[in-house]
C-alpha cells in the first residue's frame, strides 16, 4: 500500500533533488553551490507537507466522489498545474499585475536574485503584493470552514458547544458569505493595509471563486445523482462503482477544478515563505513541487485506507486547520507570521482531531467503522 501509494513521490523525489543538485552546480559551477540547493529544496519539501497536511485531508473528501479516472487526472495533470502553475507560474504572473512587468522581465528580475528588503527585487515585488494574496486566499479557506461547520446535517460534532453554536448560526441566509465578507473588511480596516480597494477587491474574488466553482460542482453532483454526501462518502470508501456514488462528466470535472483552487489557496501561504528562504524560482518550483506530490499521494492514500470514516473527528481538525489558516492569512495583510507558526498550527489541529477519534474508538468500539480497501 505504501510503495503503491507513494511510489511516484519517492520517484520524483530524487529526481528533483537531483535536478537542484545539477542546477545549483551549472548557477556556480560549485559543489557547494550544488549541495546548498539540494538543502534548500529538501526545507521547502517539509514546508509545502508541514503546511498542506490539512489540504489532503479536505482533499480526500472531495476525491473520494470521484471515478479512478479523475482520481488519476488529479495525480497526473492535477500535479502539473500545481507545479507549473502555482509554484512556477503564478508569482510571476503577480508581478506581471502588481509591478506592470512582461513575463520575460519577470523571469529576468527573479534570476537576478535579490531578498523582500531589495527593493525593486523579484522577491520585493511579490511581497508587496502579499496583501491581496492574503485575501484572495483567506476568503476562499474561510468560506470553506464556514461552510463546513454550518451545516446542520453532520452526524458528529468533535468540539461540540462551540460546533453546534455554529451550526445554529448557520441557519441565518447567507451566514458564510456575511461573516467572511465582514472579517475581511473589518481586518483590512483595522490594519489600515496600503491599497485598501484593491485587497478587498482581491477578497471579494477569492469570495466568487469559491461561490462559481462549489456552486458548478454541486450542480453537477446533483444531476449525476451525488446529492447524498453520506451514502457517496460511504460507497467511495467501500470502492463502489454505482453512478450514485462516483462522479463522472461535469459533476467530476468541476470537482477536479475546486480542488485545484483549493490547493492554491493551500499554497500561497507556502509560495510567499518559500522567498523568505531562497528568491530562486526554480529551486522553489523543485521543492514546492515534491512536496505538493507528498499532499496528494496522502490524499490518495486517505481515500484508499478509509480514514475519515475510521477516524470520525479528523475532517473537523483539518477544517478547523483552515479555519485558522484563513484567518492568519488575514492577518498576515499586515502582519508576519512565521511557517513554523502557521504549520504548526494546523498539525497540532490535525493530530488532536486524530487522537481524540482514537479515544472514540477505544471507547465505544461497536461504533468504529475500519474501512480498508
Amino acid at each position: 500500500m505504501i510503495l503503491r501509494t507513494f511510489g511516484w513521490s519517492f520517484a520524483i523525489t530524487i529526481l528533483g533533488l537531483i535536478g537542484a543538485f545539477f542546477y545549483g552546480f551549472s548557477s556556480k559551477d560549485s559543489t557547494g553551490a550544488a549541495l546548498h540547493a539540494v538543502a534548500i529544496a529538501t526545507i521547502l519539501i517539509v514546508l509545502e507537507v508541514s503546511l498542506s497536511f490539512d489540504n489532503a485531508v479536505v482533499n480526500a473528501k472531495v476525491l473520494g466522489k470521484m471515478s479512478p479516472f479523475w482520481q488519476k487526472m488529479f495525480l497526473t495533470v492535477g500535479i502539473l498545474i500545481a507545479v507549473f502553475g502555482m509554484r512556477l507560474v503564478f508569482p510571476f504572473v503577480v508581478v506581471w499585475a502588481t509591478a506592470g512587468l512582461n513575463p520575460f522581465d519577470a523571469w529576468d528580475l527573479a534570476m537576478e536574485g535579490g531578498d523582500t528588503h531589495d527593493e525593486g527585487s523579484y522577491a520585493y515585488l511579490l511581497h508587496e503584493a502579499h496583501p491581496m494574496i492574503a485575501a484572495f486566499g483567506g476568503m476562499f479557506l474561510m468560506m470553506i470552514f464556514l461552510d463546513f461547520f454550518f451545516d446542520e446535517e453532520k452526524d458528529n460534532h468533535w468540539l461540540d458547544p462551540i460546533e453546534r453554536r455554529m451550526e445554529t448560526l448557520g441557519r441565518l441566509e447567507g451566514a458564510a458569505v456575511i461573516l467572511s465578507l465582514g472579517l475581511l473588511t473589518l481586518l483590512a480596516w483595522w490594519f489600515d493595509v496600503d491599497d485598501l480597494g484593491s485587497v478587498l477587491a482581491a477578497g471579494i474574488l477569492g469570495l466568487l471563486t469559491y461561490l462559481v466553482v462549489k456552486g458548478l460542482g454541486d450542480l453537477f453532483a446533483k444531476s449525476s445523482g451525488l446529492e447524498d454526501d453520506d451514502e457517496a462518502e460511504e460507497g467511495a470508501a467501500n470502492g463502489s462503482t454505482g453512478a450514485l456514488v462516483l462522479a463522472t462528466g461535469k459533476a467530476a470535472f468541476f470537482m477536479f477544478l475546486y480542488l485545484e483552487v483549493l490547493d492554491a489557496s493551500f499554497s500561497f501561504d507556502g509560495v510567499i515563505g518559500a522567498f523568505a528562504i531562497t528568491s530562486d524560482p526554480i529551486i522553489i518550483a523543485i521543492g514546492l513541487g515534491v512536496g505538493a506530490m507528498y499532499v496528494r499521494s496522502v490524499t490518495v492514500y486517505l481515500v484508499r485506507k478509509g480514514t475519515l470514516a475510521e477516524y470520525v473527528y479528523l475532517e473537523h481538525g483539518a477544517h478547523w486547520a483552515i479555519g485558522a489558516l484563513a484567518v492568519l492569512l488575514f492577518v498576515t495583510m499586515k502582519y508576519e507570521i512565521p511557517e513554523l507558526v502557521t504549520g504548526g498550527i494546523g498539525v497540532a489541529f490535525i493530530l488532536a482531531s486524530l487522537w481524540w477519534s482514537i479515544r472514540e474508538n477505544r471507547l465505544h468500539p461497536e461504533e468504529k467503522h475500519e474501512i480498508h480497501i
